[in-house]
């Protein structure tokens, strides 16, 4: 397809500043959205379409996609990248935590699905990228919610290619390992309203901050992870699920080899829980 229509969201930093870029130099006409306008006047100015979006408000999205119509008159390419990770320990998490980690992480990814999956159906062509987590193949402590809501999309996608495939609609999942971005940071400081002397784990926190920042050890830097990437969306037949990054590969490999006993006893040993005093 020459010159495809590519919509990114989250692209204020990281994977989606990078996504853009390795896009736009493929000849994509690129629109990236992220809550901060400001946050992408550097893509600006290299005449990439910029929009203000808040993926958990249907309004929003309803008028990003108008917006993307009206100027380029098609949708070929959907990039479900905003999210973030709610870290610390199950426990400690607030209902409104919870939900705002899965409205973010799976609902708003499956309703920008389904209302460009129209667009695309219409076209009789389209692809939909939801990048998921390694974290949603491989569970580990103080994660419990970042990591669901990423098994979910994975779960969500699946479906998703099998419903779409009829109307020449495909899904990709992207599984990326540890990637050089500011998600580490952000991590970290959303622990701020989680962390409490009062917790049962509150002897651990220098272990719960290190899980937070985790994905930034050794990290496989941004951009070529967005050539890698974008090289594989854009192939003919693209993989169904893409593994990419520091962690993405061996990770699942060695949770299909231990017995689940095993590997949690190995996590539980890492991430200092078999030093809790009952």
């Amino acid at each position: 397809m020459a010159s495809p229509v590519v919509l990114i969201t989250g692209c204020s930093s990281g994977i989606g500043q990078a996504l853009c870029q390795t896009f736009h130099q493929r000849g994509c006409r690129v629109v990236v959205t992220a809550r901060r306008l400001e946050a992408l006047d550097s893509l600006k100015a290299h005449g990439i379409m910029t929009l203000p979006l808040d993926v958990t408000d249907s309004a929003g999205i309803q008028r990003v996609i108008e917006a993307v119509l009206a100027q380029e008159g098609q949708i070929d390419l959907l990039v479900n990248n905003a999210g973030f990770g709610q870290f610390g320990p199950l426990m400690d998490l607030s209902p409104a935590q919870l939900q705002m980690q899965f409205e973010t992480n799976v609902l708003a990814p499956l309703e920008l699905a389904q209302k460009v999956a129209p667009v695309m159906k219409r076209q009789r062509s389209g692809v939909i990228v939801n990048i998921g987590s390694i974290a949603g193949v491989v569970t580990t402590p103080f994660a419990g919610a970042y990591c669901a809501s990423k098994a979910a999309l994975h779960s969500l996608s699946e479906a998703l290619r099998m419903k779409l495939a009829s109307f020449g609609i495909q899904v990709i999942t992207v599984q990326p390992g540890a990637i050089r971005s500011n998600f580490g940071h952000a991590a970290e400081q959303g622990l701020a309203e989680v962390l409490s002397p009062e917790s049962w784990y509150a002897p651990l926190e220098s272990k719960i901050r290190a899980r937070a920042v985790l994905s930034q050890t050794q990290a496989t830097p941004a951009d070529a992870f967005a050539e890698q990437l974008v090289a594989a969306i854009m192939r003919p037949q693209s993989p169904m699920t893409i593994r990419l990054g520091k962690k993405s590969r061996w990770l699942p490999l060695l949770k299909q080899l231990l017995p689940p006993r095993l590997m949690g006893s190995l996590l539980r040993r890492q991430f200092g829980l078999t030093q809790i005093q009952r």
